[in-house]
This record gives structure tokens, C-alpha cells and sequence, in this order.
């Protein structure tokens, strides 16, 4: 059967995540997904376990801390094999903002006074926030600004600010406010030919398809695994060659042992095996829509991914044709997803009423969304948008459903 012919099927999905089922939960049309995703049951049950009989320091001999340190070494294994990378260039800390943090103070031992960073404004500040600190240390930090009438990077762009003296680009691949998809892979070839590392910000890219690392050949890349149906933790996938270059920030002992080097602490030990958890859900998605089939990690997961586009692309074109069609409410970003050309990340405002009042209402009628800047307030402010009101962000996932966007739009009549 061809993948084109088999669909997503939403009620298993949704029997997949205990928060329907939960009446303070499910009451509401959840729109608040780019701010956190729920969690399916195999996340809560490996959590539970985990703090149950192995909540012990991992790796000693006894066999609770024996499993305890297999069950991390696994969640870290099965996550480098999802997006196509090896388990020493995975690092799992935080959140994507310390996660970016250290990784720029230990880029720094690569830079000289004079060397030039790029970062785009149509970011989120945990990427863009601790590359621009770099200009405390004598680098220059030079701005990929969006095309204020589309909210888009443009390509062009990019390359009239490339020069000799280019070390890192940092650049979203998919915007928390515009939605679009930008070109990663095309634009870490054009990068890498100015002999530049690109660093990617996957965090509203990753929910709506787990992303191969190798193709895109991006030196780092990064997102939040609690938008990725897991718990508050950040994955930071870095090339190896790179990592073994760059000074140990953690405890001194640990010296050359990439990839502790770049998580100072250590890993959260519950959160992180519990992640085999997401695993073993993307799993069961494929075995569900797919019996039988034998193949790789990776192949499976390209797999689901095409699955869950086809069903966001379904659901959120409606919403995004009734936005269009009223003069009253001003869309960011591209009008139709096609070909996965925008997530289903779909931010907006009203002529004549202020953002914070609008989400109050959608609230009203049952509708969990939220109005703010969402820390991506340079992108606002390029857009003439007030950083304070904000956007209504309305954004949604595969376990998102027909009735929940109907929910919304009739939501949005009423104001």
C-alpha cells in the first residue's frame, strides 16, 4: 500500500494521550501547542517507573542503578537514531536556551575579534539571545532581517551579508510567529561555502516532524523536547568533529569526554529515560499505520512524519482560509500550507482590538490559546507590532482535530 493511501488516524492518536481523557484538560480545543505539547501515555508511564524503582544515582553495580543508567543510554540511543545522528553528538540538557547558551560560550575559543555572526530577527531569542552576547568579546553581529511585507528571510539577503569574515550563521528553520519553513539544508550549502557553521533552531520545526540531521548538514541544531510530546528538557545535536574542538564546560575532570564536556551538571536522570518514551510512541504510530513493516529507526520516523504533514496541512488550511477571507484580521506569513511549506504555527491580529482582549474571548468559548510575543519580540517589532499585545497564536499539532479548528473559527465569528 502506498503511504499516500494510508491516513492518519486521529482517534488512535488521541487514545494515545491521557490529557483527552482528563475532564480539566479536556474541555478545552488546545491551541497552545507551540508553547508545550501534552505527553503520551508511554512518556508518563516510563517517568512513573523511573521514579519509582530506579530513582537511584545511575551506573553503579546494584541493579536499580545498573537499569537506571541503561534506561538513560537508551533514550539518548534511540533519539540519535530518530533524527540520524550518533549518540555522542546529542547532548541533553535544560532547555534550548542553555542548551544555546553554553554552546556559544564554548564557540567562542573558535572566534577572534573582528569575526562576524548572523542572526535573523524572525527568531526566537533563545537561538539569536546568546550569539548576539558574543559582541561583548569584540565580534561583530550582523542581522538577517526579514522582508517586512511577507515576514520571510530572503535568500539574497543572506548572501549580501556574507563576507571572509563570517564564522557562524544562527537561523531558524521554522518561525514561532511566521510559520514559514525556511530552506536549512540550502541554506547551510551557501553557509558552509563561506566556510561558516550554521547552527539551527529546530524548536518549531521538531513537533511537526523530527528532522534528519545529516541531510541537512547543519553543524548544530536544537529543540525543545517539551513541544516534541516529552518532558521540559532542550536536545542539542552537534558534528562530532566539531564538538571534540571545542573546551570542556563542565566539571574539570571531565575533560575530552564529548559530549558532557557541553552539558555542565549532567542530564536531568528521570526526564531523560522517560524519553524513550516519545520513541516508543513514533513507534507505535508506524506499527499502527503500518503493520508489519520492517525498517530502520530513521525509515520509520520519515514515515510518520508524512503522515502527521498531511493530516496538519488537512486540519489547518480552514483556519487559515477563514483568516483570508476576513479584511478585519491580519495574518503573519504564507496563506496555505503546501508541501510543508508553513507549520501549523498560525499568528495573528485584529484591526481595531487588541490582541489580549481577543485571546480573552477565544478563552472564553473554550478555546486554550494565548496572546504575547512569545520571546520573539524582534520579529514583532520589524512587523510594527506592539511587543507587549502581542500576537493570538493559534497552533496546533497531529492530535489536533477538524472539530477543534471548526471550534476555533466559530469562536472567532463571534468577535
Amino acid at each position: 500500500m502506498s503511504i499516500n493511501n494510508v491516513s492518519l488516524d486521529i482517534d488512535y492518536v488521541r487514545a494515545q494521550f491521557p490529557a483527552f481523557k482528563d475532564p480539566l484538560s479536556a474541555k478545552w480545543s488546545f491551541f497552545e501547542n507551540a508553547g508545550g505539547s501534552y505527553v503520551p501515555i508511554n512518556v508518563i508511564d516510563r517517568l512513573n517507573h523511573f521514579m519509582t524503582s530506579t530513582k537511584v544515582q545511575p551506573y553503579a553495580e546494584f541493579d536499580t542503578s545498573a537499569i537506571a543508567g541503561d534506561n538513560m543510554d537508551q533514550a539518548t540511543n534511540l533519539f540519535a537514531e530518530m533524527i540520524n545522528a550518533e549518540n555522542d553528538e546529542i547532548i541533553i540538557g535544560g532547555s534550548t536556551t542553555m542548551n544555546m547558551y553554553v554552546l556559544s560560550n564554548a564557540m567562542r575559543s573558535l572566534l577572534n575579534p573582528g569575526d562576524e555572526v548572523i542572526v535573523t530577527n524572525q527568531d526566537h531569542e533563545a537561538n539569536v539571545g546568546a550569539w548576539r552576547r558574543l559582541a561583548e568579546h569584540g565580534m561583530t553581529i550582523k542581522e538577517w532581517k526579514i522582508n517586512p511585507a511577507s515576514a520571510e528571510l530572503e535568500i539574497d539577503d543572506l548572501k549580501a551579508l556574507l563576507s571572509d569574515k563570517t564564522k557562524i550563521v544562527a537561523v531558524t528553520h521554522c518561525s514561532n510567529i511566521v510559520g514559514s519553513i525556511n530552506d536549512l539544508k540550502s541554506i547551510a550549502k551557501i553557509v558552509h561555502e563561506h566556510d561558516a557553521y550554521i547552527i539551527g533552531d529546530g524548536v518549531s520545526y521538531a513537533p511537526h516532524g523530527f528532522p534528519d540531521v545529516k541531510d541537512l548538514d547543519v553543524d548544530f541544531y536544537a529543540f525543545s523536547l517539551y513541544k516534541t510530546y516529552g518532558p521540559h528538557l532542550g536536545l542539542l545535536y552537534g558534528k562530532k568533529e566539531i564538538l571534540n574542538k571545542l573546551p570542556n564546560q563542565n566539571h574539570e575532570f571531565l575533560e575530552g569526554d564529548v559530549p558532557y564536556t557541553l552539558n555542565p551538571g549532567g542530564p536531568n536522570h528521570e526526564e531523560l529515560s522517560c524519553l524513550v518514551g516519545v520513541y516508543e510512541y513514533f513507534n507505535n504510530l508506524h506499527e499502527h499505520h503500518f503493520p508489519g513493516s520492517q525498517t530502520t529507526t530513521r525509515d520509520k520516523i520519515e514515515k510518520v512524519n508524512d503522515l502527521i504533514a498531511r493530516h496538519e496541512q488537512e486540519i489547518a488550511n480552514p483556519l487559515l482560509d477563514y483568516i483570508n477571507s476576513r479584511d478585519d484580521i491580519k495574518l503573519i506569513g504564507k496563506s496555505k500550507i503546501e508541501n510543508k511549506n508553513r507549520a501549523p504555527t498560525i499568528a495573528f491580529t485584529v484591526n481595531n482590538k487588541s490582541s489580549k482582549d481577543v485571546s480573552s474571548e477565544l478563552v472564553k468559548s473554550g478555546i486554550a490559546t494565548r496572546n504575547d510575543n512569545f520571546y520573539a519580540w524582534r520579529c514583532l517589532m520589524a512587523l510594527g507590532i506592539d511587543v507587549d499585545d502581542g500576537v493570538v497564536r493559534t497552533s496546533m499539532v497531529h492530535y489536533n482535530t477538524h472539530e477543534d479548528v471548526d471550534n476555533l473559527i466559530n469562536a472567532l465569528k463571534k468577535i
